[in-house]
């Protein structure tokens, strides 16, 4: 048996009436506790086998829809693994910290074609990572603590993951100078990330050690879920870029997060309208 979760910062009764036909969905209830920006239902009986014209439907709506089994609750995951830069938090750090450097441009139009999957991204970052040789350290802590802004909806997902008992990894192609520091802050269970070279109090424009690049992210994945002792079912990963695409794939519940095309068409599942909370409500 499966629910049909429907969710949007506003659902007319009507529309909501319509995807339950269209889904042949018996029972309609309201999801208690989702987030205050947030309507969300779950549609009790709900068809799989109707979900492309639930796509085109929800597409044409602007809402969010999963079809998910009706008894997998939350608890029975172990481990949700994000992305950090535009899916944990709102900005690119490593645009940012550009910024500083007077060449945001440059370096954000480098970040977006590798997001979306038209640069390899090993090269693309240590190009940019050398754009900011010369950069004060400093420069760091101001983005971490003027610009750094958690993605809505961030903490309530944590909230309700940590009290269910699942671990959480942040893994990311960006900088350990922030998911150290998220880490922290935010009690996760484990972080990753590349680190920047710096000297001097100064960044060299050059990376210590390898790339974590997307491969590495899977890898990462998929070494913490057997050191769990998790099966792949009880696994959730969130991403947005390109370069998240063989984690995504790794997870049994594999999340496009107001994510680039090319990652919303070979995901499993998509969230763009609402908050990174959104899949909570998919297992309540």
């Amino acid at each position: 048996m499966y629910k049909l979760v429907i969710q949007a910062p506003e659902i007319a009764t009507q529309n909501l009436k319509h995807l339950a036909h269209l889904a042949n969905a018996h029972t309609i209830e309201a999801i208690p506790h989702s987030s205050m920006d947030t309507q969300a239902f779950r549609l009790l009986g709900a068809d799989p086998q109707t979900r492309s014209d639930i796509a085109i439907f929800c597409d044409e709506a602007a809402y969010d829809f999963a079809f998910v089994e009706s008894k997998r609750k939350l608890s029975d995951f172990g481990l949700v693994v994000m992305d950090m830069d535009s899916t944990l938090i709102t900005i690119e750090c490593i645009d940012e910290i550009a910024d500083m450097q007077g060449i945001k441009d440059k370096v954000a139009a480098i970040t977006e074609r590798s997001m979306r999957g038209e640069l390899d991204f090993s090269q693309s970052l240590r190009e940019r990572v050398a754009l900011l040789a010369g950069l004060e350290e400093s420069a760091l802590t101001r983005v971490y603590e003027e610009r750094l802004a958690l993605t809505p909806g961030a903490e309530r997902m944590l909230h309700q993951a940590q009290a269910a008992g699942l671990r959480t990894l942040l893994v990311s192609g960006g900088f350990t100078f922030f998911t150290e520091r998220l880490k922290v802050r935010l009690g996760l269970t484990y972080a990753h990330a590349n680190t920047l070279e710096i000297e001097n109090g100064k960044l060299t424009g050059r990376l210590i050690g390898g790339i974590l690049d997307a491969q590495a992210k899977a890898d990462w994945l998929l070494r913490i879920r057997n050191d769990l002792q998790l099966r792949p079912d009880q696994v959730v990963a969130l991403g947005d870029g390109a370069n998240d695409l063989k984690m995504l794939a790794q997870a049994g519940t594999g999340i496009a997060f107001h994510a680039k095309p090319v990652v919303r068409q070979q995901a499993a599942y998509t969230i763009t309208h609402v908050g990174l909370d959104g899949w909570i409500n998919w297992f309540m």
